[in-house]
């Protein structure tokens, strides 16, 4: 435990030291930077918790795979890596190969006739890798506010070893809550616009929980394939209907836009209440991570019926449509005003 301790401070002390600097900064400019962020703060939350996850995971080949997927986004991080599709190219080649490696097919859909398409072995790979990447990029999405993503992070795996639900032979519950503990650092420092996550972080933390449920829904049949579906709706709902909402528009769904639900709920917020930037950033995260935990938490009272994850999912689905959609129409509203 003193090592975590040395850890813990090792990573404040830096953190400072990096913002101080102007170590690794992020602030480009963009015009979805600029909708949430106006400050050069340094990408190393994606560092801090790579270190830790490679430690306790002590796989040489699944960290290679890791170390990989936080690769591509630290070089998308610096602009070395610019281009969207060269990224996903790549991404998808590394998953693709990762899930052929290590077997990371899902079991069951409980849906009998998509359940003989999956025991085609690949197209059961093509499904899981395109999991991932929905996954992977979702969590990424969601990233645009302070705190979002932890949060996220942290309220799964605390559900997953809550329930015992985590394979062992992947990585122990111990180990799962000191990553937690250096998550709640991270979240904090995030908070106070010390550090961020950046791409590097944001494809690192997906790729690791998509991996470790997986594995979980693998090791325990008993439990409805759709609770684990539960448990990451939200970022693999937005890269979905972000997908979707830009191919109506006729724009590259690979490129980043301002028109993500929490960018909407911090405009609201700004506007509606004329707070500072930080405030609404930070409220914004909080009223998105309350009603994402909540989703979780109902979805942990009977994780194995799969009506009650199904119906659970589609109110979910439900509530974020009516909400982007009242949202979007304040946001149009105002920009109509302003002309």
């Amino acid at each position: 435990m003193i090592f975590l301790y040395i850890y813990l401070l090792l990573v404040l002390l830096l953190s400072l030291i990096f913002k101080k600097k102007g170590i690794l900064l992020n602030y480009s400019g963009d015009v979805h930077q600029f909708f949430s962020n106006r400050k050069n703060i340094p990408l190393t939350g994606g560092l801090f918790i790579l270190i830790p996850i490679v430690f306790f995971l002590n796989d040489l080949l699944i960290n290679f795979f890791i170390f990989s997927i936080y690769l591509v986004g630290f070089f998308s991080d610096r602009k070395i890596l610019a281009s969207p599709k060269k990224r996903f190219l790549i991404q998808c080649l590394l998953i693709l190969l990762f899930v052929a490696i290590f077997d990371v097919k899902i079991n069951s859909s409980r849906i009998e006739l998509f359940d003989v398409i999956l025991n085609n072995k690949f197209f059961a790979i093509f499904f899981s890798t395109f999991c991932l990447l929905i996954l992977i990029n979702g969590s990424n999405f969601i990233d645009g506010l302070n705190g979002i993503l932890i949060s996220s992070i942290i309220i799964i795996l605390f559900m997953l070893t809550r329930l015992n639900l985590i394979d062992n032979s992947i990585i122990s519950d111990q180990s799962i809550n000191l990553i937690m503990l250096i998550l709640l650092l991270l979240l904090l420092l995030n908070i106070f616009n010390v550090l961020m996550l950046g791409d590097s972080g944001a494809y690192l933390l997906g790729f690791f929980i998509g991996f470790l449920i997986i594995s979980s829904h693998r090791s325990n049949p008993d439990i409805s394939p759709y609770f684990f579906i539960s448990l990451i709706w939200y970022p693999c709902f937005e890269n979905l209907f972000s997908i979707l909402r830009k191919l109506n528009r006729e724009f590259s769904p690979l490129k980043p836009d301002s028109k993500h639900l929490h960018q909407l709920v911090l405009f609201f917020l700004t506007k509606k209440f004329d707070l500072k930037l930080i405030l609404s950033n930070n409220l914004s995260s909080g009223i998105i991570c309350f009603f994402n935990f909540l989703i979780i938490y109902i979805s942990t009272l009977n994780p194995s019926n799969t009506f009650f994850q199904i119906k659970l999912i589609s109110t979910s689905i439900i509530f974020y449509n009516v909400s982007y959609m009242l949202l979007f129409k304040f946001y149009k509203s105002n920009l109509m005003s302003k002309k």
